[in-house]
């Protein structure tokens, strides 16, 4: 329900963008380099505040796209990976159109629909899109759902989603079908390599497409604020965007390391949020947008809500129990179980994953060419060829201290000096297990103990789905090391 009776066009829009696997410190504003690579999005956050400690709860699309949509973590709406979340759950779209909302979406349609009675009255996806990679559509979409929202005299909820930078990467001599060419483009010397992956000169080549891939994506963000300006709406409207995942290269996406899920998030609320303000204290991340766009229009939200609504932050006030976030995979694409559980502080990140069993041999779609030159290098050059190892098949138990170390290159797990803090993250995962009923509780609990670990894994997520493909990759990379 509302509260109170204001008129339809006092009270505040929500527009939420998101990209898609952008690196956090590909924005400008937030160190990235080139240092033109995001105009639009670094004059945005001039005027608007910044994040440093935002994350997405799971680093897969599907996934971080039913935690915004229910506001719960994935085990407590049941889409833990590609999966649908359950139908009793409530969801946000739902809630704000019983609420006279106009709901609109255009991109990543079915990733952010995950229930079957959850339904948006305007939505657009990305084969109308431009492949959802062509800015032009984009700002007329955004023309069309705002024009009806003005006729309509309704405020919206608008949610739109680039598939830039995503997978396929911008090759200028090869465009997907339907996508237009970003406004600028770049070049392997130009490339500044994330400090988790070697600097090979594969890499810089499959990077320098990503650069082009995350221009475009500025490109649409630039111009969905131009049709947001044009409607007259934009005094009225809180804008946020985020990333839905890191960067889809390894040990990024699809993975609980710290460059997994860290997102950049600007928000913009005219009127209410100081323009140009960092907060660099508080961890929020994507559970916390369902009870935060609640509380922004005055709707009454659901029982249930695992976030909490940061609306304090953004009027500058203090916020308690801002010191940790919680971050989960369950399954990957393909049906993949590959369950990790992780808790960051400002300091410190604890990662607990109990698929790890020595003989599991992990992989995901998003290694591309960067994983292909890494290989290669590994045949001469032993820490590349650790790193591989340490992505197939993991250890059980990582901590890495993320001030030093934010990359995640050191694991920590070992050293008695640390023993106290690692006890205190574990400490901090187990009351969250508990309060989110997390069937990952009793495999932490008995983590010394393989067999009872994979009876849980069992009951919880059901046989392995190793794929003959899998098999296969596996098998060829296994002969590759032994005969080298």
């Amino acid at each position: 329900m509302v509260m109170g009776t204001a008129m339809a066009k006092d009270r505040p829009n929500i527009l939420l963008f998101t990209a898609d696997d952008l690196h956090a410190k590909s924005l400008g504003v937030y160190g990235g380099r080139p240092t033109d690579l995001t105009p639009h999005l670094d004059a945005f956050a001039v005027t608007a505040m910044k994040f440093n400690r935002a994350h997405v709860n799971a680093a897969i699309c599907a996934p971080c796209r039913a935690i915004i949509a229910t506001g719960r973590y994935s085990h407590r709406s049941g889409a833990m990976g590609f999966m649908k979340a359950r139908e009793d759950v409530p969801d946000i779209v739902t809630t704000l159109q019983n609420a006279g909302y106009h709901a609109g979406i255009l991109g990543k349609y079915g990733h952010s629909t995950p229930k079957t009675s959850m339904t948006w009255d305007y939505h657009f996806d990305q084969k109308e899109l431009g492949n959802g990679r062509n800015p032009e559509i984009y700002y007329q979409r955004s023309k069309t759902f705002l024009q009806q929202c003005k006729t309509e005299g309704k405020p919206f909820y608008f949610m739109v989603n680039s598939h830039d930078p995503h997978r396929p990467y911008c090759n200028p001599e090869k465009l997907t079908k339907g996508a237009a060419m970003p406004s600028r483009t770049y070049d392997p010397a130009e490339v500044t390599v994330p400090g988790f992956l070697p600097d090979l000169p594969g890499v810089r080549a499959e990077l320098a497409q990503y650069l082009n891939s995350t221009r475009r994506l500025d490109d649409t963000f630039g111009k969905v604020m131009q049709a947001l300006r044009e409607s007259g709406f934009a005094d009225n409207t809180l804008v946020v965007f985020i990333s839905d995942n890191g960067i889809a290269v390894p040990f990024a996406k699809c993975n609980a390391w710290f460059h997994s899920s860290r997102t950049p998030m600007l928000v913009r609320w005219p009127g209410k949020v100081n323009a140009g303000i960092t907060n660099d204290r508080d961890f929020v991340s994507t559970v916390d947008l369902f009870p935060t766009f609640m509380e922004v229009s005055g709707v009454t939200g659901p029982d249930g809500l695992d976030g909490r609504s940061f609306v304090p932050l953004l009027k500058q006030q203090s916020q308690a129990d801002r010191g940790y976030v919680f971050t989960q995979i369950d399954s990957k694409a393909g049906g993949d179980a590959v369950p990790m559980r992780s808790v960051q502080s400002g300091e410190y990140g604890y990662i607990y994953n109990p698929f790890s069993d020595g003989k599991h041999w992990y992989r995901n779609n998003n290694e591309g060419k960067t994983m292909v030159a890494m290989q290669a290098a590994a045949e001469t050059h032993p820490g590349i060829a650790a790193r591989i190892e340490l992505f197939r098949y993991r250890v059980p138990e990582e901590f890495y201290d993320l001030k030093n170390d934010p990359d995640c290159l050191h694991n920590l797990i070992d050293r008695p000096d640390l023993l106290a803090s690692i006890e205190l993250l574990q400490t901090q995962l187990v009351a969250h297990m508990t309060r989110t009923n997390d069937p990952m509780l009793p495999a932490f609990q008995n983590r010394t103990d393989r067999a009872a670990v994979d009876e849980i894994l069992l009951k919880t997520y059901g046989p392995p789905q190793d794929s003959a493909k899998k098999k296969r990759t596996k098998k060829k990379a296994e002969k590759k090391q032994k005969d080298k």
